[in-house]
C-alpha cells in the first residue's frame, strides 16, 4: 500500500481541507506516513498570502525530492491555484492540483495529466465535503469558500474564487452528525464566513438562529469576521445564545484610517474600536483576536504611531501581526512609498509586544473565575495534565488522573497562571 505525507500551510480552511485530503486517501487504501523519507507521496497544501509563503512552499517541495528522489510531489492550495503554469515548470513537482480539485485528490493522483486546476473564478457552487475525523476533540465544518472583497494587499480572492455558501440543510445535517459522533463543539470555518448566505439572499445571523434551535451541538465557534459583519442584531442574538462561545476574531488589518482606505477596507477605526468596546460590555470576558498588517505601502511613521496607540487603548485580547509582503498581481504591489523590510519587521515586533501584554492581562482577569471547559481527548504533552478549552478560548490544565473526563464538558475554577500555563481545579 502506498504511503503519503502531508504538510499544511496557512489558514484554518487549509487545515480543514488537508484533513479532507487525508480521509479521501485513507478511504482508498493509502496509509498516512509521518516520516517524509518513508512516504511514496508528498502533498503540500500551500498558502500564498505572502511571497515568503510561496518561497517556503518551493523550498519544502525541492527538499522533499532531494531527500527522496522517488517520491511523488504534489502541490495544491492557493499557491498551486494562482501559479499553476509556473509551478509545472519545476522538475521537482509532479502534480499541481487546484483548490477545488484537492477535495477529491485521489481522483487525480494516478493521472497522466500533471495539472488539474480549473478556472476557480467560474466556480459558482459550494463543494460540499464533510470531515468525519473523530480523533479530534472539536469538529470543523467549512460553511463558505471564496471572497468578494478586493483588498489591495490580498491575492487570495484569485486563489479561492467568488464567495459561495453551503446551504442551511447541509450545515444543520452535518452539525447533528457531529453530535451523534460524540462531538461537543464545532468550529465554523471558511475563507470569509461573514459573506455566508450572500449568494442565497441570507445573512450569517440567519444561519446562527437555525443552528441554535435545530442542532444538538453544545458549543460552536465562528471563524474570522470583518468588524462591519458583527451587527447589533447579531450581538443581541449571540448574547442570549446557549451554544455560542464568546470568541471573536476580527479581520482589522490596520488601526489607521488612511491605511485602511489604501487597503480598500470599508470601515473606520473609531467605529470598530467602539464595536470592540460594545462586545466587551455584552459578554463576560470575551476573547477578541485580530489581524494587523505591519508596514503596508504608504504607512508612515505617523500612521504607524496612530495604529500603535489605537491598539494599546483597544479592548482586544490578542493581535496576530505580520509584516506586509508585496504580492504579484495585487494593487498593493504597485503603490508608492513601500516600507523597507527592516522597518516592517520593527513595527511587527512592536505590535507583537502589545499583543503579549494584552493576552497576559486577559488571562489574569480570568483567574478566580468559574467556567466551563471542553476537556481534550489527549493529555497535555509537557505535564500529562488534563487540558481543556474554555468558551472564551483559553486552554487550561487540570491535575487529575481521571480519564473518564476526556471529551466531556466540566466546570472548573481557574486558579493561577504560571510559566505560560493556565491552571484550574475541577468543581
Amino acid at each position: 500500500m502506498k504511503k503519503f505525507n502531508i504538510h499544511t500551510m496557512g489558514c484554518k480552511a487549509n487545515q480543514f481541507e488537508s484533513s479532507i485530503i487525508e480521509e479521501n486517501l485513507i478511504s482508498h487504501g493509502f496509509i498516512k506516513e509521518k516520516v517524509l523519507n518513508k512516504a511514496d507521496i508528498y502533498i503540500l497544501n500551500s498558502c500564498s498570502v505572502t511571497h515568503k509563503s510561496d518561497n517556503e512552499a518551493l523550498y519544502l517541495l525541492r527538499s522533499a525530492k532531494h531527500k527522496n528522489p522517488h517520491i511523488i510531489n504534489i502541490v495544491t492550495g492557493c499557491y498551486a491555484q494562482i501559479a499553476k503554469e509556473e509551478l509545472l515548470k519545476n522538475d521537482f513537482i509532479d502534480y499541481v492540483i487546484g483548490n477545488d480539485e484537492k477535495l477529491h485528490l485521489y481522483d487525480y493522483i494516478n493521472s497522466d495529466i500533471r495539472l488539474h486546476a480549473k478556472d476557480i473564478m467560474k466556480q459558482s457552487e459550494f463543494n460540499k465535503v464533510v470531515l468525519s475525523d473523530t480523533t479530534k476533540t472539536r469538529a470543523s465544518l467549512k460553511i463558505q469558500d471564496g471572497c468578494d472583497n478586493r483588498c489591495t494587499y490580498c491575492i487570495i480572492w484569485k486563489a479561492r474564487g467568488k464567495s459561495r455558501s453551503a446551504d442551511i440543510p447541509f450545515i444543520l445535517e452535518q452539525i447533528n452528525k457531529f453530535s451523534d459522533a460524540g462531538f461537543k463543539e464545532v468550529m465554523l470555518t471558511g475563507i470569509h464566513i461573514g459573506q455566508w448566505g450572500k449568494d442565497f439572499g441570507l445573512a450569517l445571523l440567519d444561519l446562527l438562529k437555525e443552528i441554535e434551535t435545530k442542532t444538538k451541538i453544545e458549543r460552536y465557534r465562528l471563524g474570522s469576521l470583518n468588524p462591519t459583519e458583527i451587527t447589533p442584531e447579531m450581538l443581541e442574538f449571540l448574547k442570549t445564545s446557549q451554544k455560542f462561545c464568546p470568541h471573536f476574531h476580527l479581520s482589522l488589518q490596520s488601526a489607521n484610517d488612511k491605511t485602511l482606505r489604501s487597503m480598500n477596507r470599508f470601515y473606520k477605526t473609531e467605529d470598530y474600536l467602539a464595536q470592540i468596546e460594545q462586545i466587551n460590555k455584552t459578554f463576560d470576558l470575551p476573547f477578541l483576536g485580530s489581524d494587523i498588517i505591519a508596514g503596508f505601502a504608504g504607512e508612515t511613521l505617523e500612521d504607524f504611531e496612530i495604529t500603535r496607540q489605537n491598539l494599546i487603548c483597544s479592548g482586544l485580547t490578542q493581535i496576530h501581526t505580520f509584516p506586509y509582503s508585496k504580492r504579484s498581481g495585487t494593487i498593493g504591489e504597485s503603490l508608492p512609498d513601500q516600507v523597507s523590510d527592516e522597518e516592517k519587521t520593527r513595527r511587527a515586533t512592536i505590535i507583537k509586544e502589545i499583543s503579549k501584554q494584552k493576552l497576559e492581562e486577559f488571562i489574569k482577569k480570568n483567574i478566580g473565575k468559574t467556567t466551563e471547559i471542553l476537556i481534550e481527548k489527549h493529555r497535555a504533552k509537557n505535564t500529562n495534565n488534563l487540558k481543556g478549552m474554555t468558551r472564551n478560548y483559553l486552554t487550561v490544565q487540570v491535575q487529575s488522573e481521571r480519564e473518564d473526563l476526556f471529551n466531556t464538558l466540566q466546570y472548573v475554577k481557574i486558579t493561577k497562571y504560571e510559566n505560560g500555563i493556565i491552571y484550574a481545579e475541577l468543581i
